[in-house]
């Protein structure tokens, strides 16, 4: 469906006012954009959200820590059959030994995952015993999942976080750099996202939008005591919308990784459901000729964000929130009307 920007406009005040959404969309077809802001950044001191706000993207920064494990392969430190008894020297006596790198992406890797959603209903249970402040380091996760048993097949699909921790350690292993210095200094320096990082929440810079849970009583608390207390190579990065638009056009134009390795990262690998993949860097949705868009989200308490990129439409979109939800009904709206 084709709409002028003032109908697109007047749809998306009428999911904002429904959905009451806070936070930021941005979209741009052919070089015309389509921005917008709602809500609070901080509701005590009544500061609204901007097009420049930083926001927590959960899930969303997965694709990160995929891009960084790619240039380490072009740089022939590493590649997809590479085991992960050969890159890290930490003990996993119950895993599976022929789990490779092509299974921690593809969440195909059988492990126990530190937050199994199948399991648990509220992320919070996770830090009663382990509280939060003390994960600054990757390895300051494994205890969550080093020493369990393997919970799938090795090759099944079941999404999982801690293939990811382990990808992030497996960068810093074999780049020796800490995860967080490596992907500010090769993706978001070489993608132009100047205003995207791996923060910690009680550290933040300025511009960041705290993220609000709701009470029973209707009221609002912030997710400071929800979540690790610094962002990690299985989510909980930074960015605003505008740097998320940067990523999606330096990653489609070759300035992460070359035009091979860049094919071999959004090529559909393991069939999730009816026509939705997942590749090396994130879900995807197909047709029986092509991808028709690539899709990045993230939910964590106080968080929500989706965003979609359409190759052969040209057509990218970005979503952040900081509460709980209303992304999927801002992008969806969004989406239909292009």
């Amino acid at each position: 469906m084709n709409v002028n920007s003032k109908d697109r406009i007047n749809k998306i005040e009428e999911v904002q006012a429904k959905e009451q959404f806070s936070g930021t969309f941005y979209a741009i077809s052919n070089g015309d954009k389509l921005t917008g802001s709602y809500g609070y950044a901080n509701r005590a001191e009544k500061i609204k959200n901007q097009i420049n706000t930083r926001f927590g993207i959960a899930s969303g920064c997965k694709i990160f820590t995929s891009i960084a494990i790619c240039q380490l392969i072009e740089k022939g430190k590493i590649n997809f059959d590479t085991k992960l008894k050969e890159c890290l020297s930490f003990e996993f006596p119950y895993f599976d030994e022929e789990i490779t790198i092509h299974h921690l992406l593809t969440h195909t890797s059988g492990i126990p995952d530190y937050f199994d959603e199948d399991v648990m209903d509220d992320f919070e249970e996770l830090w009663e015993s382990m509280p939060m402040y003390n994960l600054r380091r990757l390895q300051d996760f494994l205890p969550l999942f080093q020493n369990e048993k393997m919970t799938t097949e090795l090759g099944t699909f079941h999404y999982n976080n801690s293939g990811y921790i382990l990808l992030g350690l497996i960068v810093e292993e074999v780049s020796g750099l800490v995860f967080s210095d490596y992907i500010q200094q090769f993706i978001f320096k070489k993608a132009s996202m100047t205003d995207s990082g791996y923060f910690e929440m009680d550290d933040l810079p300025g511009r960041v939008a705290l993220g609000y849970i709701k009470k029973p009583d209707g009221g609002w608390r912030t997710n400071i005591y929800s979540l690790p207390v610094k962002s990690s190579s299985d989510g909980g990065a930074y960015v605003t919308a505008e740097d998320m638009i940067s990523f999606w056009d330096a990653l489609m134009n070759a300035r992460l990784l070359t035009k091979e390795m860049t094919q071999t990262l959004l090529t559909p690998r393991v069939q999730v459901k009816d026509d939705i993949y997942y590749g090396y860097g994130g879900y995807m949705q197909t047709n029986s000729e092509h991808v028709e868009k690539y899709i990045l989200m993230g939910y964590d308490p106080g968080v929500n964000f989706r965003s979609v990129h359409y190759p052969n439409r040209n057509l990218t979109i970005v979503v952040c929130s900081n509460k709980s939800d209303g992304a999927y009904e801002m992008i969806k709206t969004i989406e239909a009307s292009y």
